[in-house]
């Protein structure tokens, strides 16, 4: 069973910038796939970025794609999301998420893990 730890939540202006980690804890977490979504008020849940076991694939959607930025470090046993330019729209409950099958997905049935979330708030 893998844990996840979200973090670096908080409120931003418009145009600012945010950093979340996610701290993960299990015997083989470093051989999952990592991925972050967002749900926002009144809204479902959806895929924000993804990145594979290894660090050597990553992608994002569309609507953060050249904004937002997924890493990890294997040896921390941390992901993080870097969040630039950030924009009203982007105000969700950000939560990390770990799927065993090693390659980012944005489908989210395919991540047996999550954690419980971390707020951002970003201000007009």
């Amino acid at each position: 069973q893998v844990q996840l730890v979200e973090s670096g939540g908080g409120l931003v202006q418009a145009g600012g910038s945010l950093g979340l980690s996610c701290a993960a804890s299990g015997p083989t977490v470093s051989s999952y796939a990592m991925g972050w979504f967002r749900q926002a008020p009144g809204k479902e849940r959806e895929f924000v970025a993804g990145i594979s076991w290894n660090g050597v694939s990553a992608y994002d959607a569309v609507s953060v794609k050249g904004r937002f930025t997924i890493s990890r470090d294997n040896a921390k046993n941390t992901v993080y999301l870097q969040m630039n330019s950030l924009k009203p729209e982007d105000t969700a409950v950000y939560y990390c998420a770990a799927s065993s099958g090693g390659w980012p997905t944005s489908t989210q049935g395919s991540y047996e893990n999550w954690g419980q979330g971390t707020q951002v708030t970003v201000s007009s």
